[in-house]
């Protein structure tokens, strides 16, 4: 993370905000041939609260951290299929809110979402961050394809830290064939099985951005290029556009990390990770200065 937060940052506020429950389950799984969670319950959420630390050591000042505090939205009231809480490891579905009081009991702000996914907040504070003129850059850390229609230009992007990429609006087209305002049109017709929707039938990536680019967005298609399938297309459509205007922020002051609360101490000795106290304390000193 230390290496990615460092890339392409100029002076003035740079906006980190982070998907809390992709760091979870990355956290879980990667910990889990070696962690035994009767002993460690906590282990995983600790990963987390230790890696966005790394940023605060490393660069940040503004942080914000979306989690899902249930897993359904209600995007599972449109579509049936939609991905639910089902099939998630108990060890790991027991983390998610013990999570959400160690972000706060940190000090970050953080957005457990409940109608709404994790997704929607990022992309909500993102738009807010990006109006800004103080703001110099915002990275959202995930690489959920769904975010990359809020990158703009080389000022909010993604980052990808499984294939250690920082992603502008050229990449984006680069990596997708379209421009990130096309992402949702995209995913509609090629479908996203993380989010369980199928897309439409006979469309492939190469077809879809062909589609897109000679058309623009799925309103404006001939209504004999999707034909019956027209109508499954803009649900789907409307699955992978994401909320912007969720009320999680108010302005970018609101991130600015200012320290451990008091109830840090207790949340880290419960998770079995007294350290991060003490990395927390070392980290305000240098936030501070900044």
């Amino acid at each position: 993370m230390a290496a990615l937060a460092a890339q392409g940052v100029a002076p003035g506020v740079v906006v980190d905000l982070v998907d809390g429950t992709y760091e979870l389950f990355r956290q879980f799984h990667g910990l889990r041939r070696f962690t035994d969670w009767k002993k460690r319950p906590l282990a995983a959420a600790a990963g987390v609260l230790g890696g966005v630390l790394q940023l605060l050591e490393n660069r940040a000042t503004h942080v914000g951290v979306a989690t899902d505090h249930v897993i359904e939205s209600f995007r599972n009231l449109l579509w049936p299929g939609y991905k639910t809480g089902e099939g998630i490891d108990p060890a790991l579905w027991a983390q998610f809110h013990p999570l959400e009081e160690g972000l706060a009991a940190m000090g970050v702000v953080a957005w457990p979402m409940v109608d709404l996914e994790a997704d929607d907040a990022l992309a909500s504070a993102a738009r807010v961050a990006d109006a800004d003129p103080a703001v110099q850059r915002v990275l959202i850390w995930t690489p959920d394809k769904d975010l990359a229609q809020c990158v703009r230009a080389d000022r909010v992007v993604q980052v990808d830290r499984r294939a250690e990429q920082v992603r502008t609006a050229k990449d984006v087209r680069a990596k997708f064939g379209v421009d990130p305002a096309l992402i949702p049109d995209y995913l509609a017709l090629v479908g996203d099985t993380a989010d369980g929707y199928p897309g439409i039938s006979g469309i492939g990536a190469v077809s879809a951005a062909r589609l897109l680019n000679r058309h623009g967005p799925i309103e404006s298609f001939p209504d004999d290029v999707l034909g019956a399938s027209r109508e499954e297309a803009l649900l789907f459509k409307r699955l992978a556009t994401l909320v912007d205007d969720a009320p999680v922020l108010r302005n970018v002051d609101q991130l600015r990390w200012r320290g451990p609360t008091p109830a840090f101490a207790a949340w880290a000795e419960s998770a079995g990770a007294p350290q991060l106290v003490q990395r927390a304390l070392e980290a305000q000193a240098a936030v501070a200065a900044r």
